[in-house]
């Protein structure tokens, strides 16, 4: 059995065999400390697992998309498609074999985007989008999309704040800082670890300008 503490993780890209899961780059990663790891215990209902990829799909399946740099927490559970089959506009919400078709509901792709951070047993529901370097705290709920830069926190979880200014936000957005090529980002990494705003913009433009 794998020796399980709160210092080991995986790197998503060396683990996700579901085809269905999409995992941008190669450092993202989940702490998978006190459960069986993050296809088994974090993605729920994914059509694409190790008994149900072999299943023929009833319906278009939908699919998780998981940007670079992403660090995903504890215990958080990413709901997906496969359970979309009680429908709160039908009198009986029980999933009757015999019409499970037209049961069914998707509720889309869902995106964790690029430098986010998942609290600990934090909860997405199927079909959101977080936004690239947004913050979800430990135990909220995610019912909607999640704008970029912003932290949310609660149940459904509501947005607490915006980590940066507007302007700030905007231009780490146009940076397009996680598609830099791996020596763009290894050189101006010093200035991503940092809230030098100034810095990191003179920065970018430098090395820009000498490409």
């Amino acid at each position: 059995m794998q020796e399980k503490h709160w210092s080991k993780f995986q790197l998503l890209h060396e683990v996700v065999t579901n085809a269905n899961i999409h995992v941008k780059g190669t450092h993202s990663y989940y702490s998978d400390c006190w459960d069986k790891g993050f296809e088994e215990s974090v993605v729920r209902y994914l059509h694409g697992d190790k008994i149900s990829r072999q299943w023929q799909p009833r319906w278009d399946i939908d699919k998780l998309f998981i940007g670079d740099y992403v660090c995903i927490g504890a215990e958080v559970v990413i709901l997906m498609g496969g359970n979309h089959t009680h429908r709160a506009d039908w009198f009986c919400l029980y999933p009757f074999m015999e019409n499970i078709e037209q049961a069914y509901v998707g509720k889309g792709d869902t995106h964790i985007g690029d430098g986010s951070w998942l609290g600990m047993r934090a909860m997405i529901m199927p079909g959101v989008t977080i936004g690239e370097g947004a913050i979800v705290a430990a135990n909220s709920v995610v019912t909607k999309d999640v704008e970029p830069y912003s932290v949310v926190a609660g149940s459904p979880a509501k947005r607490l704040k915006y980590r940066f200014e507007p302007s700030v936000i905007e231009a780490l957005l146009s940076f397009k800082v996680y598609d830099w090529s791996a020596e763009k980002f290894e050189a101006l990494k010093p200035l991503l670890c940092s809230s030098n705003f100034e810095a990191l913009s003179q920065a970018v433009a430098l090395y820009d300008s000498a490409k």
